[in-house]
């Protein structure tokens, strides 16, 4: 913020909220030495790397393969988002993924959980709508964002140990086998999320295979 002046008293502190991102700045010469701010700050996640993605022809040998598999394949229904969590795992050192749909397109989107992982079980997530989703994540984690249109591809926010690795874009599943990997930042938990809230008529089909490497 340019020119912008605020009288301070002895002590006093400064706290600036973005409007864009909700995160809050603290502008204060004394708690910038304070070990409070240094511990607040070595808390902050470390930035995540982007993530290879690349894409296969193949689609009709992979929704046969796909689909025979156990858990392979799930109904996504109109205005839901699927969530699946994806433990990172000892003997891995990168998760894979791939995914088609029948018929029409699907939002998809990467985050990671910087949490302690106690289980390597996947499980899935399934809520009415993003804004759904984002109220639960506000239930545990304090302070606001806002959240992106997955109809024009913009981003969602997450916040505090939430980290994006590529946002919440349409994908054109129904064409191509969608397939990317990401090595591990550290221990936590992926999210990969599967967006159809923007369909307000049909449900999509979708063929999904997780796995991790080393």
């Amino acid at each position: 913020i340019t020119n912008y002046h605020v009288p301070q008293g002895v002590g006093d502190i400064v706290m600036i909220q973005s409007d864009h991102t909700g995160a809050v700045d603290i502008l204060s010469a004394e708690l910038e030495t304070t070990d409070l701010l240094g511990d607040q700050r070595k808390a902050q996640p470390p930035p995540l790397a982007p993530p290879t993605m690349w894409t296969t022809e193949k689609l009709k040998e992979f929704k046969a393969k796909i689909g025979k598999e156990k858990n392979g394949r799930m109904v996504v229904k109109r205005g839901e988002v699927v969530t699946v969590r994806v433990p990172t795992h000892p003997d891995g050192k990168r998760i894979c993924w791939e995914f088609a749909t029948d018929d029409y397109d699907i939002g998809f989107g990467v985050y990671f959980d910087w949490t302690t992982v106690t289980s390597t079980a996947i499980t899935v997530q399934v809520s009415e709508s993003s804004d759904e989703e984002d109220e639960e994540e506000e239930e545990e984690i304090e302070g606001l964002s806002p959240v992106g249109d997955v109809e024009r591809g913009s981003k969602s926010y997450l916040r505090n140990r939430f980290g994006e690795i590529t946002p919440v874009y349409r994908r054109n599943s129904h064409r191509e086998v969608q397939a990317g990997s990401h090595e591990y930042p550290g221990e936590g938990i992926y999210l990969l999320k599967f967006d159809n809230s923007y369909s307000l008529l049909r449900n999509k089909t979708l063929f999904f295979h997780v796995y991790y490497t080393s």
